[in-house]
């Protein structure tokens, strides 16, 4: 494809982004008030990209078996990593690695990928858009997901190498799925976005906003969710 450099270039922001995000909650390790606040704008932000990005998608197109099976899939992935995956990695007290949120993130970041490169199939403006609106999203993720590992005292090592690892999924996702979706059947994009959408809202709904509601709560901690959500809609399309 003709735009191949221009989609690594936003693909290496959109992972700077997740780590830049990571780094900054690391520098300075927030407390739970301040990490219940960007666990509901990445949710809301995130939310957002479902409901601006995704669903409009999904319903013009609206065939039915293919959103069924997209959708069942999804969800029985995601239900599915929860209960193999979570156990082997929590203590009961909350401690230890928690597998299968960062999985979770992962799915996530490969449907972002999925996203940008879908977009940037559709044209080079559509691309750089939505690219530099998703990067805010995982600048945010970014910023959850380390607030995450610190509040289970994973060492500052661990943490990295998980940022690391997870901006390098998204520094390869991009551009794979630029090349791989230019040309793919609606039939099977119907589906993979579909998919995509009940990753992202069993990220939002059973991972960040149950971390998010862990510590007390408040209207500007609510609020945070709405402004993250606002955010994207904003941004032009």
């Amino acid at each position: 494809m003709e735009n191949f450099p221009t989609v690594v270039l936003y693909a290496s922001l959109a992972a700077a982004a997740l780590l830049a995000g990571g780094g900054a909650s690391l520098l300075k390790r927030p407390g739970t008030r301040t990490r219940s606040i960007i666990l509901h704008f990445a949710a809301g932000v995130i939310f957002s990209v479902v409901a601006v990005e995704l669903l409009p998608d999904i319903m013009e197109r609206h065939v039915v078996w293919e959103i069924v099976v997209g959708f069942g899939t999804g969800v029985a992935l995601m239900l599915a990593l929860r209960y193999f995956l979570e156990p082997a990695g929590e203590t009961p007290d909350g401690r230890g690695f928690p597998t299968a949120f960062i999985a979770i993130i992962g799915i996530d970041l490969l449907v972002d990928g999925v996203i940008m490169g879908i977009g940037f199939v559709s044209g080079e403006e559509t691309g750089t858009l939505l690219a530099l609106a998703i990067s805010i999203e995982l600048a945010a993720l970014g910023m959850a997901t380390a607030a995450s590992l610190g509040s289970r005292q994973i060492p500052t090592r661990t943490t990295l190498l998980c940022l690391a690892g997870l901006s390098l999924l998204v520094l390869v996702s991009v551009p794979l799925s630029a090349w791989l979706l230019g040309g793919i059947p609606d039939a099977y994009l119907e589906i993979v976005l579909s998919f995509g959408l009940a990753a992202l809202l069993f990220l939002v709904t059973e991972e960040l906003l149950v971390e998010a509601h862990e510590g007390s709560q408040s209207p500007l901690i609510t609020a945070a969710f709405f402004a993250g959500f606002l955010l994207f809609m904003l941004l032009p399309g």
